[in-house]
């Protein structure tokens, strides 16, 4: 009974978590635009080509998903969401200054949260001392990203870019630190042979 419980803790904690790793995008593509942040080109240009890949990550997993109509939801939710919280701002907050704080603070959050995911996974590394289930690739471009992004902030004189980014460089190094501390523990998977007759 409470293995259901904690079951159905966590599974709605990871769609949680998961509505709000897919927002990361959203929020900082409307960041750079011009009527929220004045000269932010290279945030505006990049950030729909990630919505669109991430669109077509979504097909995939819809086409595939066991309940399509759920996938439906979500992402209906999600849009909703940031559509209101958009236009909310926008009305609130007359100024670029007033609305670039704003939106600089939610696009935080939600990058922070997309950055520390592969975070959940430490506790079981360390106790199995294996890295059979951490991420490395997604570490490693994380890594990357947050520390281009990190050395960004300070020409651009951006300390939103600075904040989430600096703190996802820290997350994903220690992810790759842990990697490489267990690395060698984790045990080979072994291929499943031919059957002896």
């Amino acid at each position: 009974m409470a293995t259901v419980g904690i079951k159905t803790v966590v599974g709605i904690l990871g769609k949680i978590l998961s509505f709000c790793l897919f927002l990361s995008p959203c929020f900082w593509s409307i960041y750079g635009l011009p009527f929220v942040h004045l000269d932010s080109m290279l945030v505006l240009t990049i950030n729909p080509i990630r919505i669109a890949l991430q669109l077509i990550y979504i097909g995939i997993f819809y086409y595939f998903a066991p309940n399509q109509q759920r996938v439906i939801y979500w992402l209906c939710g999600e849009v909703v969401f940031v559509t209101t919280v958009s236009v909310a701002f926008l009305q609130v907050f007359p100024d670029h200054r007033r609305r670039i704080l704003a939106f600089g603070i939610i696009y935080d959050f939600f990058n922070i949260i997309m950055y520390s995911s592969p975070l959940t996974i430490m506790k079981k590394v360390i106790t199995t001392k294996s890295v059979e289930y951490m991420p490395f690739y997604l570490s490693l471009a994380n890594f990357l990203k947050a520390s281009t992004w990190t050395a960004y902030a300070p020409i651009k004189l951006d300390i939103f870019i600075l904040i989430s980014n600096g703190l996802g460089a820290l997350s994903s190094a220690v992810q790759l630190i842990l990697y490489g501390c267990y690395f060698r523990s984790t045990p080979e998977r072994r291929e499943a042979g031919p059957t002896a007759v």
